[in-house]
């Protein structure tokens, strides 16, 4: 059956003609599905005047929407590039009125504090304590980071995003310092970075970050991928390492794979 929609040649379109195969049939459904969803995600109470129309012909609004989307991206591009303002002025150090210290004796860095105080709750409470009242020169330690995953950290902070090298270079160090000082949209950058990145080799690694921080979502990510590939991780030289310093953490994988063969036992004995 030749395909109006993706034949090479659909030149004549009338019935018999006018049949689409299996794959655009299920594209269309889910093109379908989608614009549906959209239109019932939006607000009904004084919709927006440039808003998309209701999805009485579905496969008709789609390209409506797909410009709409694109307005969107336009204008949150424009937003982006409106707010960007604040890195040219931590990159070119205009008016910063606070220094943070790394950890490792490194130059102390400077900053702003109104922007540190509005994306961490723990800086604004440093910044509102009587120690840090006084003059412009005052410093904030953070013994936990370096020199260079401080600057990483701050060029989040002003720019909401950081290059794939210095992510993958400073995730772990930038979660727990996420964590420690309450920065919950780099909690979720970094997060998403450990779990797009998940293997055997960084396994271990995520798994002990994510508990100590308390993510359970990460951590019960990385103790599954663990026991499916259980094999490749326990009787590799970095467990060996890992073991004596999270007893814990492999008593859990030990039972997280018992009670995984438990399971296949069962399902596969029941299918006999």
């Amino acid at each position: 059956m030749d395909c109006s929609i993706c034949s090479s040649m659909p030149f004549i379109l009338r019935p018999p003609r006018n049949t689409i195969c299996g794959a655009c049939y299920e594209g269309a459904r889910a093109l379908i599905t989608f614009v549906n969803k959209l239109e019932s995600d939006k607000p009904t109470t004084n919709p927006p005047l440039n808003s998309p129309p209701s999805p009485c012909k579905p496969l008709a609004n789609v390209t409506k929407w797909m410009n709409h989307m694109k307005e969107t991206e336009e204008e949150l591009n424009k937003k982006i590039s409106f707010l960007s303002g604040f890195v040219m002025a931590f990159r070119e150090q205009l008016h910063t009125d606070i220094f943070l210290r790394p950890g490792n004796n490194g130059p102390p860095i400077p900053a702003h504090r109104a922007l540190l105080a509005a994306k961490s709750e723990i800086f604004k409470n440093i910044l509102e304590s009587d120690e840090c009242k006084a003059a412009a020169s005052d410093t904030i330690a953070l013994p936990e980071l370096n020199q260079e995953e401080l600057e990483s950290l701050l060029e989040f902070l002003y720019s909401g995003t950081l290059p794939a090298d210095k992510a993958q270079k400073h995730v772990y160090p930038l979660f727990v310092a996420a964590d420690k000082y309450e920065i919950p949209y780099l909690q979720e950058f970094c997060e998403r970075h450990m779990l797009a990145s998940l293997s055997s080799s960084n396994a271990l690694d995520i798994l002990e970050i994510s508990d100590l921080c308390s993510n359970k979502t990460l951590k019960e990510t990385a103790l599954n991928f663990i026991v499916r590939n259980v094999d490749d991780v326990v009787f590799s030289a970095k467990y060996e390492a890992f073991a004596p310093k999270n007893p814990h953490l492999c008593v859990q994988i030990t039972r997280a794979f018992l009670i995984d063969s438990k399971n296949r036992s069962r399902v596969s004995n029941s299918g006999v």
